[in-house]
């Protein structure tokens, strides 16, 4: 089946729904998609009701293992990890005369779910469907309203920077939103519960949701003409998130440079200017997997050339690159100004972004930002012709990988039409058509090389994709540094795994003045004005960060961005935390292989693994990173100490000290300007590389650390870290498993790199 198809949200074969029920006009269907999914669609025709389910969404049916019975009561349909009981509705009596003036237009349906026991997860218990036009169309908006309980906790929903992870008690306002006030809002419309289930929620157009708010959850789409959703239900979280698998696509393991550092700038005006900072990490012995190239290295916008004036060979250019064991990735926009080449053959074919005249639709009204009209990429035509010049024009020259910003996208389509419809009815779809384009033509016409695109805003299944998601084009100050660590939790908490900031904020580097002694003395940086005093510090504490997020990638709108650009006293702290973050890298590449088996992130916020812990569930400024780790990153300036909860169930070392900490207590963690306060799980299997210059050289293990408290296990993983082959077993992998009475660490088999066990064991505390 192509990618196309899938896209298209269209099954290739029929639905195996269980019924589709009459309540008094209101029809209501019911398909499994496995033992623990279901969806659920409501509408006033059988049609719209048994439609196929919408953009995103490439899992099958699968009634399998369920049964479906009636009496009096309602209809129930049963597997064996849910219970769906659509409740019998009356015929209505007479309306009183108040009911007369406040009835409902709607017949109403009544749902809920359970576990097969008849354990309670969630109740629908009222829908909506209210006409009103959108973009000269006669549409209704579309709702349902969920039961809540005083101890439920929401999380996800897709990116919001507001600085809280729960989202209990709020409005989310669910659309791709560049100018959202906070930093950029993206929507990805799967929200899960700390209860056992998770909600996704059918529908790509505007969507506001409100999690526990006022004894309910409610969900209204701007544009529709059914409610379409999918109930996931699972003992632990990471069963919510195989289920969000199971419905949306896999996330693929990136190529192993994705979890190298990659090194950016707004922007490399020349070739010599980008050779030049590669060469520096290498003359200087530090670490580094991808050099990237920004905007405006072409002629025009649109022209999809390279402007051989300053950069004359980049063909050579990549080829240096590699030669030094780096990759490159490009920056590919969706806009074409009026004056390039390609837009009069854009405009003639209607692969534009149109007006109701169909007139395409040239730049922004805000932000002084009239350059340029988008790439219809919901036209499949349109979408292979994209794809087709990249590969010829940019990707012939030796760049690995897309770099699709403005995926939002940034001309925002409300009030104009794509090809499947309004932009309206489609605002959120766009960035999982236009990365499917990549995608689909990387796979098809590259098919020995393992595809990464680095992505600006995401939908229900751009995970599987390849896409690295960023949390855009944030400020570069300590407020925006603190509302990352919940935004970020809160992306991965909606299925997307791999999510990453630009270390150091992208605007300008201008923020407020120091409150308190700045810990890394400024002098010799170059990367902000003067006047910035404590913006070194600011970059490591950030870089500190996101050593431990999926990916590390340095970019900003500032003179330079590379390490040795923040000052002599910067460096060697920057230099520290590269090295370890590439001392872990077998422990995270693993991490990377396990993500694309389950779907489950490795970037957790306390919930996934503490459900049981009433603090942790709440908490957004830290998180595990897999198993073992638990990140506390310092976001406040001057500091050198900050306050960690350590979750119960469990001891914890200090990754540091190796002090050992019983779990369930706030401690006051030691946070000097070297270190971010991080601490291990009792019970954890950490493996150690040695120091490689890039993920292209094979790398040895320097030792295993075994945090005794818990029998554990830990799977290695390794590959060639550029191909394919891994979808086809192509990789090495051993199981080591701590028996902790015994006091015993063995493997499963060979290890990946081919050492003996033995010597490389080291038990923290013994």
């Amino acid at each position: 089946m192509t990618l196309a198809l899938l896209l298209a949200g269209t099954a290739p074969v029929a639905a195996q729904r269980l019924a589709t029920l009459d309540r008094n006009g209101a029809r209501v269907s019911i398909e499994p998609y496995a033992p623990g999914i279901v969806r659920v669609t409501i509408a006033t025709s059988r049609d719209e009701a048994e439609g196929a389910p919408g953009y995103g969404i490439t899992g099958k049916s699968d009634a399998a293992g369920w049964r479906h019975s009636s009496d009096a009561s309602g209809d129930t349909f049963v597997s064996a990890d849910l219970r769906v009981t659509v409740a019998a509705q009356p015929w209505p009596k007479p309306p009183s005369q108040m009911e007369r003036y406040f009835a409902p237009s709607l017949p109403p349906v009544s749902i809920s779910f359970a576990r097969a026991d008849g354990s309670a997860l969630t109740a629908m218990n009222g829908w909506e469907k209210a006409p009103h036009d959108v973009a000269g169309e006669h549409t209704f908006r579309v709702g349902a309203t969920f039961a809540d309980t005083p101890a439920a906790h929401y999380y996800g929903l897709g990116q919001y920077q507001d600085g809280v992870l729960d989202l209990r008690g709020r409005t989310i306002d669910c659309r791709h939103d560049y100018d959202r006030p906070s930093g950029e809002a993206v929507c990805v419309p799967f929200m899960v519960t700390d209860q056992g289930y998770g909600i996704l929620w059918d529908n790509p157009s505007a969507t506001t949701v409100s999690p526990g708010l006022l004894n309910a959850t409610h969900f209204q789409s701007n544009v529709g003409e059914r409610v379409s959703f999918f109930v996931i239900a699972g003992r632990t979280t990471d069963d919510l998130y195989a289920g969000y698998a199971r419905l949306t696509g896999a996330t693929p393991l990136p190529p192993k440079a994705a979890f190298g550092l990659i090194q950016s700038k707004a922007r490399y005006e020349t070739q010599a200017e980008l050779t030049e900072i590669a060469d520096g990490y290498r003359r200087r012995g530090l670490p580094l997997d991808v050099m990237v190239l920004d905007w405006f290295y072409w002629t025009r916008m649109g022209q999809l050339d390279i402007d051989r004036y300053a950069f004359p060979d980049p063909a050579a250019m990549n080829a240096h690159l590699k030669s030094m064991g780096m990759r490159s990735i490009v920056s590919i926009w969706p806009r074409f100004e009026r004056e390039s080449r390609w837009f009069d053959t854009l405009a003639a074919k209607g692969w534009l972004l149109h007006d109701k005249d169909g007139k395409p639709v040239d730049g922004l009204p805000i932000r002084s930002d009239r350059a340029g009209a988008l790439i219809d990429s919901t036209n499949p035509d349109a979408r292979a012709w994209y794809w087709d010049k990249i590969r010829e024009n940019i990707f012939s020259q030796g760049f690995d990988f897309a770099w699709l910003d403005e995926t939002e996208p940034d001309l925002v389509p409300d009030g104009y039409f794509y090809s499947i419809g309004s932009g309206d009815r489609y605002h959120n779809v766009f960035p999982l058509l236009h990365t499917g384009a990549v995608a689909e033509g990387s796979a098809r016409d590259r098919p020995d090389l393992r595809n990464l695109i680095l992505c600006r805003a995401a939908y229900l299944g751009a995970q599987a994709n390849g896409c690295l998601f960023w949390s855009s084009d944030v400020q570069s100050t300590w407020e925006a540094l603190r509302r990352q660590v919940p935004a970020g939790l809160g992306m991965t908490a909606s299925g997307i795994a791999y999510w990453s900031s630009d270390t150091g904020g992208w605007q300008w580097p201008n923020g407020p003045s120091a409150q308190h002694p700045v810990l890394v003395d400024p002098a010799g940086a170059t990367a902000m004005a003067p006047s910035y005093r404590d913006y070194p510090e600011l970059f490591v504490r950030w870089f500190q960060y996101n050593a431990f997020t999926p990916t590390l990638r340095i970019h900003g709108q500032r003179p330079g961005t590379a390490l040795w650009q923040y000052g002599t006293a910067a460096e060697p702290l920057l230099a520290a935390s590269l090295r370890l973050r590439y001392a872990l890298m077998p422990y995270v590449y693993a991490l990377g292989r396990r993500t694309s088996q389950t779907g489950a992130p490795f970037m957790r916020a306390l919930f996934m693994d503490f459900p049981d812990d009433a603090t942790a569930k709440s908490l957004g400024d830290e998180y595990m990173f897999g198993p073992a780790f638990l990140v506390a990153p310092v976001t406040e300036q001057g500091a050198t100490s900050r306050r960690v909860w350590l979750p119960a169930g469990t001891d914890w070392y200090d990754w540091w000290t190796d002090k050992r900490f019983a779990g369930g207590q706030w401690i006051d963690a030691a946070a000097p300007i070297d270190r971010i306060p991080l601490f291990v799980r009792a019970g954890s299997i950490v493996p150690m590389g040695v120091q490689v210059p890039s993920t292209a050289t094979a790398q040895s293990l320097e030792r295993i650390r075994v945090y005794p408290g818990h029998d554990a296990s830990f799977t290695l993983y390794d590959d060639d870290g550029t191909t394919n082959a891994w979808r086809k077993g192509g990789g090495r992998s051993a199981i080591l498993r701590w028996d902790d009475a015994a006091g015993r660490l063995t493997a499963s088999g060979a290890l990946p790199t081919g050492q003996a066990l033995a010597p490389l064991v080291s038990v923290v505390g013994r």
